[in-house]
């Protein structure tokens, strides 16, 4: 059999790290395995399922010796669910593992020395703190241990997460521990209404069914919103649906429901009907309030979003008078947040509707030094653009996963910002801009912030500063 064949086992493998999917990472001699659920400190048993050249993926068969940082999970659903892949580790080896991840992508990939790198900012809380979730109605259930398709008394339909790897099959969710109550409450209540009157759930493959995804946002002010997304269903079932989420959650501020006959589950190009009480509910900030539609994006660690944006703020170190770029402003946040310590700041975003929001959080908090502008960033951000708006002294980018594209960070070697400082939520594609930026600027500071414990997710804020 050849080294890493399927089903070959290793015995004794010590586990010396974690990767970002969340596997753990050992060696076999020169045989990379990445391990299911294992913790680094782990000496494990293991069997390989998936083979390649170098490098195998493989399950636990034995433990031999737990790791120091291995702690008994506390949700039911661990190992099924596709989130909090981290929960079987003490939330302070997680800290350590993000901030090693960080410097890792920095000086591996940056090729920049990261010893005075910052200690992470860890969560205030690691349970219950999202302030949005979106749960899928699927015909076609996870089965747990035990259950058998054969069985036809078996209820297939589900209200919950997808499978990783398997987009048609949805785990029927019991509680979960990202969001708080009433979450759960509201989640399962529909769900077992649902099963009760019949309805249909949405079939993944034929996209038939009445109900198809249940949205959930919850805010720092006490505000609520739940957004019913229907597929195919008879007025009678929206009727019926709508006034029993209403007289059940009375605390509900904004119910909202969608009609959804798309091939996808995305909502930005659907119209959404207010049942009862306003299209959005309210965030706030040390006094500036943010206007949060069921299209808006947020931080969903609303807590920990004010701790990323006044490190934002601090890093620039704004004297008052300073013009400022935000770049990929999204709803405004950042740039409504630092408004009020600079003369004026000019925000672009790739989305229409999230541009409206931002110009709506203005308005709110009677912000009048701001500007926004919907756009590709690559061609909005201009040599015309910059003219016209003036150079600016501090920019701020806190570009998607994807990190800036390679147009647009040539256009900030160019413009030649006194400072820029990078948000990013993917520390690699930072390290890759900053393999250019580099060439100009010197990094200051650097500092990681946990906003999504258990999971391998990590923000990270680096201050740039023009070299001469």
């Amino acid at each position: 059999m050849s080294r890493g064949a399927k089903n070959q086992v290793f015995e004794n493998v010590t586990i010396i790290d974690i990767a970002e999917e969340g596997k753990g990472i050992g060696k076999a001699d020169d045989f990379v395995l990445f391990v299911e659920k294992a913790v680094p400190g782990d000496v494990v048993d293991v069997q390989v399922y998936r083979s390649k050249k170098n490098f195998g993926e493989a399950k636990i068969i034995g433990l031999k010796q737990p790791s120091e940082h291995r702690v008994e999970p506390f949700c039911e659903h661990f190992g099924t669910c596709g989130g909090c892949k981290w929960q079987h580790m003490t939330y302070n080896a997680q800290l350590q593992f993000k901030q090693k991840s960080v410097s890792d992508a920095l000086s591996r990939l940056a090729k920049i020395e990261v010893g005075d790198m910052l200690p992470i900012v860890p969560s205030p809380a690691d349970r219950y703190y999202r302030n949005k979730l979106e749960f899928t109605f699927s015909n076609k259930r996870w089965l747990y241990d035990g259950e058998s398709r054969e069985d036809e008394t078996l209820n297939m339909n589900a209200l919950g997460f997808h499978i990783p790897g398997r987009f048609d099959k949805i785990l029927d969710v019991h509680h979960c521990y990202l969001q708080a109550d009433p979450s759960n409450d509201i989640r399962n209540r529909i769900d077992e209404f649902a099963k009760q009157k019949g309805y249909t759930y949405y079939d993944l493959r034929n996209h038939t069914g009445a109900l198809r995804n249940l949205i959930i946002r919850t805010s720092t002010t006490g505000e609520l919103m739940v957004i019913v997304v229907f597929a195919y269903p008879t007025e009678e079932e929206v009727n019926k649906l709508m006034n029993f989420v209403e007289v059940e959650f009375p605390e509900i501020t904004s119910l909202l429901y969608i009609l959804n006959e798309k091939k996808n589950d995305t909502i930005f190009d659907q119209d959404v009907v207010a049942w009862n009480g306003p299209e959005y509910i309210h965030e706030e900030m040390l006094g500036i309030k943010f206007r949060i539609g069921p299209k808006s994006f947020y931080q969903t660690n609303s807590i920990q979003a004010l701790r990323l944006y006044e490190i934002t703020r601090d890093f620039a170190e704004f004297k008052g008078d300073e013009l400022v770029y935000d770049l990929y402003t999204g709803a405004g946040t950042i740039a409504n947040f630092i408004a009020s310590h600079v003369r004026e700041v000019v925000g672009v975003e790739y989305v229409p509707s999230a541009i409206e929001d931002a110009k709506i959080n203005s308005a709110i908090n009677n912000i009048t030094n701001t500007k926004f502008y919907a756009g590709d960033m690559k061609d909005v951000l201009s040599a015309e653009f910059v003219a016209a708006h003036g150079k600016p002294d501090v920019i701020i980018t806190d570009p998607p996963r994807a990190g800036m594209h390679p147009d647009v960070v040539a256009r900030l070697m160019e413009i030649e910002a006194e400072k820029i400082v990078y948000v990013s939520c993917n520390a690699a594609t930072q390290a890759r801009d900053l393999l250019v930026l580099k060439e100009k600027y010197d990094t200051v500071k650097i500092q990681p912030v946990d906003m999504f414990p258990h999971t391998q997710h990590v923000e990270n804020v680096l201050l740039l500063v023009l070299r001469g």
